[in-house]
């Protein structure tokens, strides 16, 4: 059957069904792989004695990887074919899984995982290309509800999985499980992929690549620095962040000059795509940045195995399997602006149960928690990006999805870095044990010694201390996870404000146009 054939039929068929698994495989890969990780952290802190802030490099690079290459996917799989570029990307990604396994520092491992990003990446966006061209762009709100299922069992089987394999064996299974899988799906996508057909494609603007990539990196690595030193007076903290935005700033004035620049921000002349970007952006940073403190806090706080964690997540997870693909067919239906704020409110009243945390805070009350934020997650995030793309012009839609997917990225890696530097400065300010410091020669503070022996016990048999400091601790510990999670809980509640000027009457779609112009990069949801 031919892709014409496939994209003008109302229904999912066999043959696109086909495509869709090679599509779902790799975007579980990706989307696993950022949830693994995310239970590992305080693992990666203990194996290479590094501060949290540190550590958070392994989810900021990796997303920052992904940033970088969702702009040059789109011209890429043009110029090399979807196909071939696609089994390049899934063979990237599973070696930098291989080379994660081998790391001997924290620094070798946060190399390792720029080199997976750059691999995952372009997995999701040329999955989603691939799918656009078989099923045609007026079905999208239909596949993503058959696609967002399935793409869901990386958030809620990736803490599970990724605690079981760290108890059961090390940390370097968390990579090591990609393997088999990478292979399994570089086999299926040379069966089950069309043959490519190459074309002549627009230029890429690679000196705005070059100026945006370090920019934003420089500017967060100085910012992830501010915990280590305690200080903005440090070069290591404000050389980078002025260098980084001045790069960043300089790519805003430049990119209104190029004919097809990497983001085209002549596009947030588009009322529609604008409030929804501003809306997700800011969501992006407080939800996905405490996203990964919430295992954190099960792990160092309440002194659970990384299994435990894991399954402690699965709520949310189950609550956003739910709503998403309710979420999906609704988006064809109802006007965005009357579901989405509902579904952060939802999320405003799961988060608040977090900014309440302590040593001893009730398991049901926080699933609970972690469920209804779920059910918001899943109305969030795809009806916001469909709507605001079924806004654009049919040529205009590959550059706004590449547009609203590097800012998807951008805040994931703000928020990491921003909650992580928040999360780290809060536990400096424990107070230090008399006479007690580290293999550093740093103090060693009440917060830090009570985090270390909920996961190494035997270190109070060790170095015998009264019990109450312990306590002690532990209750300004969760207080300091209380307190981020107070700013990423108001950064939420201030996502509603533009959301309320998302559109409440039905809007005509521009997306059904004729279809010579395809989606390239159709929004990800991580």
């Amino acid at each position: 059957m031919t892709q014409q054939s496939l994209a003008t039929s109302d229904k999912l068929d066999a043959a696109v069904l086909k495509v869709a698994g090679v599509v779902v495989l790799g975007a579980i890969m990706s989307i696993l792989d950022v949830t693994v990780v995310s239970v590992a952290l305080p693992t990666f802190q203990s194996e290479f004695d590094a501060s949290y802030a540190r550590v958070a490099w392994t989810m900021t690079a990796y997303t920052l990887a992904l940033a970088t290459v969702i702009p040059l996917s789109g011209w890429a799989a043009d110029r090399f074919g979807t196909k071939r570029l696609y089994m390049v990307a899934l063979a990237l990604f599973t070696i930098g899984s291989g080379l994660c396994a081998t790391a001997d520092s924290i620094g070798e491992l946060i190399g390792y995982r720029v080199l997976q990003g750059l691999g995952g990446g372009m997995l999701m966006p040329l999955g989603m290309t691939i799918m656009t061209r078989a099923a045609g762009p007026h079905r999208i709100g239909r596949l993503m509800a058959v696609l967002g299922i399935p793409m869901l069992l990386g958030p809620i089987g990736g803490p599970i999985l990724g605690g079981w394999l760290i108890d059961t064996a090390s940390w370097h299974w968390i990579f090591l499980i990609n393997l088999p899988i990478g292979v399994v799906g570089l086999i299926y996508a040379q069966l089950a992929l069309p043959k490519d057909a190459p074309e002549p494609s627009e230029s890429f603007d690679f000196v705005g690549m070059l100026m945006l990539s370090p920019g934003l990196a420089l500017f967060l690595y100085g910012i992830s620095s501010l915990p280590e030193v305690g200080t903005f007076a440090e070069t290591k903290v404000w050389a980078p962040m002025l260098v980084g935005g001045a790069l960043v700033v300089a790519f805003v004035l430049y990119s209104f000059k190029p004919r097809h620049p990497l983001l085209d921000l002549r596009l947030f002349r588009n009322r529609s795509l604008t409030i929804a970007s501003v809306t997700m952006f800011v969501f992006i940073i407080a939800f996905m940045g405490a996203g990964l403190l919430f295992p954190s806090y099960f792990l160092q706080v309440r002194g659970e195995s990384t299994l435990a964690a894991g399954l402690l997540m699965a709520p949310q997870g189950i609550g956003a399997m739910i709503t998403m693909p309710i979420a999906g067919t609704l988006a064809d239906r109802v006007p965005i602006g009357r579901t989405v704020p509902f579904a952060l409110g939802l999320i405003v009243v799961g988060f608040f149960g977090f900014t309440q945390v302590d040593p001893q805070t009730s398991y049901w009350l926080l699933g609970g928690s972690l469920f209804v934020m779920g059910l918001g997650m899943g109305g969030t995030m795809m009806p916001i990006m469909t709507s605001a793309l079924r806004t654009l012009q049919a040529q205009e839609v590959a550059r706004g999805s590449t547009l609203v997917n590097i800012l998807q990225q951008i805040g994931g890696s703000v928020g990491a870095a921003v909650m992580s530097v928040i999360l780290t400065n809060e536990l400096n300010g424990s107070r230090p044990i008399p006479g007690l410091v580290d293999e550093s020669g740093k103090p060693v503070t009440e917060a830090g010694l009570a985090i270390a022996s909920q996961q190494r016990p035997e270190l109070l048999q060790q170095m015998p201390v009264d019990r109450s400091l312990i306590e002690r601790g532990l209750d300004f510990a969760a207080t300091s996870f209380a307190n981020t999670f107070w700013v990423a809980f108001a950064l939420v509640v201030l996502t509603i404000i533009p959301a309320l000027f998302l559109p409440r009457r039905r809007q005509p779609a521009q997306l059904d146009e004729p279809q010579g112009e395809l989606v390239k990069t159709p929004v990800v949801i991580h």
